[in-house]
């Protein structure tokens, strides 16, 4: 009885063997967004394609709905090893690196392909570098390529139709100094409230507009009180695949290949994924009575880059920010 109890193990072992990758390993993988979102739904085929390429060697395990705890307690996670990638914005890093604040920088880029260029510079690699030797965590690959929002508007209960609507214009922004500054001097009154009270906040007209990414208008309900959407550009922004630098540099060389084109691959269909979905989103606003006005940004980016040189000759700026922001501008394309 025991030999037959023992051979039937001794089978069932030699069976996994057969279909279980001999160096298969789980990462796990934190976001904010529910497996339903957009980014959800990038998120899983991103997975999907790191156990294709992989042959299964490499296993993401997502975890959505921050199960796994706010951005405090899952960058302390991805440092010890217990989570490898956090899927958010790379501002996050500035807890070990501050310049990483500036990689949203509001009207420095005259559009995405200079803001990528910009955060393909020698400048933010450098910062990036700073960054990994503090905590251990890099990007997984280009820093651009995940696109998030895919673009940023003025939403407001009055025409913002150039920036001389601007003035005077009461204006939600969080408690970002820098942004703060930014619309400070393009003329806005400039008021901090929590991202949740926006919406009562304008319908009682204690503010009349305030910035947000186009995906996230009508999942707040802003055009309720708000029926007028101005396209700015205030900057770009992508979802940041922060990584365990450890865990990606433990990796064979074709398992790491795989999940490098898994990724380059998600960020390809998030260029296509998220401008449908904000296409969409604005389609059905306005055929509920919304208004949209593509503005012309280019006296924004003249005023703030004056704001820019201010800073600079006050010491205010990171060393060689205006200097790469021209330089990527510069490139031909």
């Amino acid at each position: 009885m025991q030999r037959t109890i023992l051979a039937a193990a001794l089978a069932a072992v030699t069976a996994a063997s057969l279909t279980t990758p001999a160096y298969a390993e789980t990462w796990r993988m934190a976001t904010k967004m529910p497996v339903d979102s957009p980014e959800g739904q990038l998120f899983q085929h991103f997975a999907e394609r790191v156990d294709d390429y992989t042959d299964g060697d490499l296993t993401i395990q997502i975890f959505p709905n921050e199960q796994l705890g706010k951005e405090d307690a899952v960058l302390e996670q991805m440092q010890s090893g217990v989570v490898n990638i956090y899927a958010e914005s790379f501002a996050f890093m500035k807890r070990w690196e501050p310049q990483l604040a500036w990689v949203v920088a509001p009207f420095a880029f005259d559009d995405q392909a200079h803001w990528s260029r910009f955060m393909n510079s020698d400048l933010v690699d450098g910062w990036f570098a700073n960054a990994a030797e503090q905590s251990g965590i890099v990007p997984l690959g280009d820093p651009s390529a995940i696109v998030r929002g895919p673009y940023r508007v003025l939403v407001s209960n009055t025409p913002v139709d150039s920036i001389d609507d601007v003035a005077g214009l009461k204006m939600r922004l969080p408690p970002n100094q820098l942004l703060m500054k930014a619309w400070d001097n393009l003329g806005a009154q400039v008021m901090t409230l929590p991202w949740t009270e926006v919406y009562q906040s304008i319908s009682k007209d204690i503010v009349q507009a305030v910035t947000s990414p186009i995906s996230m208008v009508e999942a707040m309900r802003f055009n309720e009180v708000a029926p007028h959407i101005a396209r700015t550009n205030e900057y770009y922004q992508s979802i940041g695949f922060m990584t365990n630098q450890a865990a990606l540099e433990a990796l064979d060389d074709d398992t790491r290949e795989g999940l490098m084109r898994a990724y380059r691959e998600t960020g390809e269909e998030s260029q296509t994924a998220m401008a449908e979905v904000a296409d969409a989103s604005l389609e059905r606003m306005q055929q509920d009575g919304v208004s949209y006005t593509e503005l012309d940004t280019q006296p924004f980016i003249e005023r703030t880059r004056e704001l820019y040189e201010r800073l600079d000759a006050e010491g205010d700026l990171p060393a060689g920010f205006l200097q790469s922001v021209q330089d990527t501008r510069d490139v031909t394309e």
